[in-house]
């Protein structure tokens, strides 16, 4: 019998000949209000893909509170989270960066302190808890939603109309920063870098195209070039409708995309099987809160029968606010059921 590390690597390769590879995405509002149910769906169906945390050598000098606990967080960046909700994520509500020029952006705190963690201690940890799963690594980079974070959504927005040279400044830094810290996860046993920016609204991407492929696009191939270069693979996460950028990602040679598929629809996405492996998803927004079990398994049924080609396909949704553990249940059942018959 093959490895959880191994059907994962057949996947991307579109070799599987074994059951589809696993991977169920929590928050802890989950476990706060489903936690004997979750706990049995993590035993009954076990992850293939894990991310590892490895400890730092220096703490943050800035965070402080809990992301997901009702009131104020501020993370390892120094920006402050409002959450009105436990066990969700709240929002920032005062960007650190005030002026138009970004003048004020050393108020920003580059959080080398993520660089201090030891790859001999790394490469233990992956072999003491996670020797036969695919291994992801324990950061993700995420430049345009950090950019978010620092300035406000809206306030990016109008800068990217007319982008303050501040602005590029702070980019470059950031984007060196994820390099490096790119560079030295993919000196440990890793088995993929991951990625995350939610480009996606409803209908269309958050901005043009053209001006995607201009100023993010080449971030990200930068990254995806330096986990290839160490042997690795690169997986990335991408809330909304995101159709008019895939070709691009396939292009720069991302391996998995984790995206809302039920937002465009699988047939939108059939253009693409065998070229890039669809990494999840089952809609959150609709049909796990809101759908039978019949319905969950209908859909399972269309992105098997839509995008499967012998892999390209993993087994992933998220528990989030509003899904039934009936349902996320039944996503791994079904995917068991198609893909085991295949053996």
């Amino acid at each position: 019998m093959k490895t959880p590390r191994q059907i994962v690597y057949d996947t991307l390769n579109g070799k599987n000949t074994e059951r589809a590879p696993r991977q169920l995405w929590t928050l802890p509002w989950a476990e706060i209000h489903f936690g004997e149910q979750l706990k049995a769906i993590q035993r009954e169906f076990p992850d293939d893909i894990v991310g590892i945390g490895v400890p730092k050598k220096e703490s943050s000098p800035v965070m402080q509170g809990d992301s997901t606990e009702i009131g104020s967080f501020t993370d390892e960046w120094g920006c402050t989270f409002e959450n009105v909700s436990r066990g969700i994520i709240g929002e920032v509500k005062d960007p650190l960066v005030k002026e138009d020029d970004w003048s004020d952006s050393d108020r920003v705190h580059i959080p080398y302190e993520w660089l201090t963690f030891e790859v001999e201690e790394a490469n233990a940890l992956i072999h003491r808890f996670a020797e036969d799963t695919f291994r992801a690594a324990g950061f993700w980079a995420r430049p345009f939603e950090q950019l978010q974070f620092v300035r406000g959504s809206e306030n990016l927005y109008m800068d990217l109309a007319d982008i303050p040279a501040g602005l590029l400044r702070f980019l470059r830094k950031m984007h060196t920063f994820y390099c490096d810290l790119m560079e030295k996860w993919c000196k440990t046993d890793i088995d993929t870098v991951c990625l995350m920016d939610d480009w996606g609204a409803q209908r269309g991407l958050l901005i043009h195209p053209d001006q995607w492929r201009a100023l993010f696009k080449p971030l990200y191939k930068d990254y995806i070039e330096i986990a290839k270069r160490h042997g690795k693979r690169a997986f990335m996460h991408s809330d909304g409708y995101t159709l008019d950028i895939i070709p691009d990602l396939i292009e720069i040679g991302l391996d998995a995309l984790n995206t809302q598929i039920f937002c465009m629809g699988t047939e939108k996405l059939k253009q693409f099987k065998g070229k890039i492996t669809f990494w999840g998803e089952i809609d959150r927004q609709h049909l796990l809160p809101y759908g039978s079990t019949e319905e969950i398994r209908k859909a399972v049924d269309q992105v098997y029968g839509d995008l499967y080609d012998n892999g390209y396909c993993i087994a992933q949704c998220e528990f989030g606010p509003g899904a039934k553990p009936e349902n996320v249940r039944e996503v791994f059942g079904r995917w068991q059921e198609l893909t085991s018959s295949e053996k």
